[in-house]
């Protein structure tokens, strides 16, 4: 019986926090969608652009949806001991569970498919958008500083682009020095040849591999958190009369 109580308001401890972070994760993205040029301006060094934010927001929102709703039926369903709450607290961690399981076996197994397959979308657009679109220039000027890449494969996806046919050169990523940064401007066809400045994806994938540890470290942290969950959830669902 002790065992049982104490258990109890470990769940309610626990999916109070959890309640609490979705909460604000919630009011946060709310905040960044409505306002996202104030938030800007408090966090500017943060993000370069609003639409950046905006859609931080709302993948925030999606994010404070979840955890407020995991949060509020495993509180109210240990607090109250409710069967039906603490049911649904477990099959939607489930869900969840199996999801991150599926996306984690699909990234490993078809990592040269997902590439090939978001190559024939992104390319298309880079050579279409970039330059013209302002929100999609924006974000692919911060990724390609940011990560210190060029493109989705190279410099070759901005060839035939709009931009480079009216302005006869490449964005000066492409043109990055390997040793500090600096990017050699104007960046031509024969500069970004040489300095082979590595694609945004590829550099992703090379960022994955490099923190493989962390990443994977983090991974199984938040799976074992997940089934503990789980597990204490079905326990106490179990011993309700």
């Amino acid at each position: 019986m002790q065992c049982f109580k104490f258990i109890k308001v470990m769940m309610i401890l626990f999916n109070l926090i959890i309640f609490l972070c979705g909460a604000a994760l919630l009011a946060v993205g709310i905040w960044v969608s409505v306002d996202g040029t104030s938030f800007v301006k408090i966090f500017g060094s943060l993000s370069s652009s609003v639409m950046q934010f905006v859609n931080v927001g709302y993948f925030l929102i999606a994010a404070g949806v979840v955890l407020f709703v995991l949060g509020f039926l495993g509180c109210y369903g240990a607090h109250s001991e409710n069967k039906c709450a603490l049911l649904m607290f477990f099959v939607i961690l489930l869900i969840i569970f199996i999801a991150e399981v599926a996306a984690a076996v699909v990234a490993l197994v078809y990592t040269a498919m997902a590439e090939q397959f978001l190559a024939v979308l992104v390319v298309p657009a880079i050579r279409k958008e970039y330059g013209y679109q302002t929100d999609f220039t924006q974000v692919w000027n911060s990724t390609m500083e940011g990560l210190k890449c060029c493109g989705f494969n190279n410099y070759t996806d901005f060839n035939t682009s709009r931009f480079v046919e009216e302005h006869k050169v490449f964005p000066p990523y492409c043109c990055a020095n390997p040793f500090n940064g600096t990017a050699e401007e104007p960046c031509t066809a024969d500069k970004a040849q040489k300095m082979e400045v590595q694609g945004c994806f590829k550099q992703i994938l090379h960022d994955i591999k490099t923190n493989a540890g962390t990443v994977g470290g983090v991974a199984v942290g938040i799976a074992a958190l997940e089934l503990a969950a789980m597990i204490v959830s079905m326990y106490l669902y179990c011993n309700l009369k």
